[in-house]
């Protein structure tokens, strides 16, 4: 593998304006954080990045959005309508900019020529399907990219509950990764992705 990517030269320098310090609203430092991943992956400095939005037990309040309130409180949202359009107005704002993020990777060119998007796994989810009940099973999430070719995108599958480690020893398996037996509390190879 080495050997394959010393013959796709050096990459491109995007020549991307450094910010100074970290950038106030919220919203522009989440997008921020989103183009650093952009062109880290761009330039290959790297192939792997973990962003955490926020932390599951983050009370902040979304005033750029219109929600004064704070998200974890509005998690624990009693079934009630009021909270539950409020935390749809998060999700929603935090999908708009993880949508941008995805665009950017798809506008951006690999050394093989192909988006960065298309060889690329992303995987973007949350620690909770319902803050409420404060539940681990059946969490929403999102895997965007092709793998290199390797996925099928454009699906949405309902699965069986399972562990999610088991997606991650798959997307392993799609990255030549051998060896590991198990991840976490992973029980199978496959996944379906």
């Amino acid at each position: 593998r080495i050997a394959r990517v010393e013959k796709l030269g050096e990459p491109v320098n995007p020549n991307y304006k450094t910010p100074e310090g970290v950038p106030d609203p919220f919203e522009d430092h989440m997008r921020l954080m989103y183009d650093m991943i952009v062109l880290a992956f761009e330039t290959d400095a790297t192939r792997v990045a973990t962003l955490i939005i926020a932390h599951d037990g983050s009370n902040r309040p979304y005033p750029e959005i219109g929600v004064e309130r704070g998200h974890h409180d509005l998690s624990h949202h009693a079934g009630k309508a009021e909270n539950l359009e409020m935390l749809a107005k998060i999700d929603k704002f935090h999908m708009k900019c993880f949508a941008e993020f995805l665009d950017k990777l798809a506008k951006s060119k690999d050394a093989d020529g192909n988006s960065v998007l298309h060889n690329s796994m992303i995987a973007y989810t949350g620690g909770n399907a319902d803050g409420n009940a404060h539940s681990h099973t059946n969490l929403p999430m999102i895997l965007a990219g092709a793998g290199g070719g390797a996925l099928q995108t454009g699906r949405f599958h309902k699965l069986p509950s399972m562990p999610m480690s088991n997606m991650f020893l798959e997307m392993l398996d799609h990255v030549g990764v051998t060896g590991i037996k198990q991840f976490g509390d992973s029980d199978d190879r496959r996944a379906a992705i």
